[in-house]
């Protein structure tokens, strides 16, 4: 079975990179310019932020106090919880709500497996909303990958998004930074149809710690569209709509005039998305592309979204090798200096720490002649 699931997951790879660069040759855009090296200037003044993507979790459990603490103290601008929500409609800290590959909840809970459908996919295991707070409380957590640590699996809890916003205020207090957060919904229609609201439970808490205002450090996002535009009429902070891969389409999108993440990216696609929304967030193949002859290709997504009034911030950067494009020989700090060079507004980062050593050396690069007269 392991076996099998990973190779779907190469299946769904080499599907989401060929349908990129299919994307890309089909956009009425000028060609895509070949990777440049040089020169190493910038075409911005201002700081390209760092998001703690799940926290630090390329060296401890996603989605712990722990891993949201580590990445503020590697140089996180904000944190990033992903929110599902449990039995009693209490919002936690999971990046899905089948919560085995993250938790011990196959030990503690054994019978509670199950079979259900999310999102028009057929999934096997024991997912959150059928346990109430207290029970989830009983629940470790534990590192997903088995390349990555394991040393602090069985020690940390899972958090609820309230207990991520109490954290995220002592530590701004303790620092005297201004750090953010930037909170995902997942399976919004899915949990909508079960008869829960985590849009108006997150907008409950936000409230509730003054945070629902235009000048907070908080922007919500979501792979759906009819959420964050309900979101839009609730509340002023910033919103965030994340891009899948081209052939995909958002979960709300399922009657037949819906539209799919590639023609969300068209130049008429950007600017439906500026109507409800600050920010865009792709996956990273969407700015730069690898072809099949090992040489990276980058698109003009970035300019475009900017032209429509959209800042950018790709997802996900990671250090581990088996991530890494081998095109960068092992130094992570490459590919990000060539997206910061990308004029790119912010990243998803699992090694906030990487992710801030390379946008130190940027800033000490001078900038770029255009931008400097």
């Amino acid at each position: 079975m392991i076996l099998f699931k990973a190779g779907i997951s190469v299946i769904r790879k080499i599907i989401f990179l060929v349908s990129i660069l299919f994307l890309c040759s089909c956009q009425s855009q000028p060609k895509a310019e070949t990777l440049r090296t040089s020169p190493d200037c910038r075409a911005q003044s201002n700081n390209v932020l760092i998001v703690g993507h799940r926290g630090a979790p390329g060296y401890v459990p996603e989605h712990t106090l722990r891993s949201y603490e580590l990445a503020v103290d590697l140089g996180a601008d904000f944190i990033e919880p992903d929110l599902v929500i449990t039995k009693d409609r209490v919002l936690v800290a999971r990046h899905e709500n089948e919560i085995s590959e993250t938790t011990d909840v196959a030990e503690k809970f054994p019978d509670r497996k199950t079979t259900k459908i999310v999102d028009g996919e057929k999934k096997e295991g024991w997912f959150v909303e059928d346990f109430t707070l207290n029970e989830i409380k009983k629940l470790k957590a534990k590192e997903r990958l088995k390349s990555r640590s394991q040393a602090e699996n069985g020690l940390h809890q899972i958090p609820t998004f309230e207990e991520v916003v109490q954290f995220l205020l002592q530590k701004q207090k303790k620092t005297n930074r201004a750090i953010g957060i930037v909170p995902e919904i997942k399976h919004s229609t899915y949990f909508t149809h079960l008869h829960f609201d985590l849009e108006k439970e997150l907008v409950r808490i936000l409230k509730k710690y003054h945070l629902n205002s235009k000048d907070s450090k908080v922007m919500i996002q979501s792979f759906e569209i009819s959420n964050l535009k309900r979101l839009q009429k609730m509340t002023p902070v910033a919103l965030v709509q994340l891009i899948g891969a081209p052939q995909e389409k958002p979960a709300d999108q399922s009657n037949k005039n819906s539209i799919s993440y590639a023609e969300m990216v068209t130049d008429v696609g950007l600017q439906e998305i500026k109507k409800y929304a600050n920010w865009i967030s792709p996956a990273k193949a969407y700015i730069v592309q690898i072809d099949k002859n090992q040489k990276m290709i980058e698109s003009d997504f970035v300019i475009r979204s900017h032209r429509a009034g959209l800042l950018v911030v790709p997802y996900t950067f990671r250090s581990d090798k088996e991530f890494l494009p081998s095109i960068y020989k092992s130094e992570n700090k490459k590919e990000y200096l060539q997206f910061y060079k990308l004029n790119i507004d912010a990243v998803f980062s699992d090694f906030s720490d990487h992710a801030f050593a390379a946008r130190k050396e940027f800033e000490a690069w001078p900038l770029c002649s255009s931008m400097a007269q």
